[in-house]
């Protein structure tokens, strides 16, 4: 797979790295890419639309 990771990560060992394959996006920690969370592409657009509504801010708190 091709993993990607933000830019904004530069070379930190610590980030989140992110790979498409079809309907699946497969989500890691690049410090511990065995660990692997796999999610529909609709549930990911869900999920992001969600916490960009604020649906999760009180775990932040």
């Amino acid at each position: 797979m091709d993993w990607q990771k933000s830019s904004y990560s530069g070379d930190a060992a610590e980030c989140v790295e992110i790979a498409s394959d079809g309907e699946l996006v497969h989500i890691r920690e690049s410090d511990d890419p065995a660990a692997v969370i796999t999610i529909t592409k609709a549930k990911l657009a869900a999920l992001l639309r969600a916490a960009k509504a604020g649906k999760f801010d009180h775990f932040t708190h």
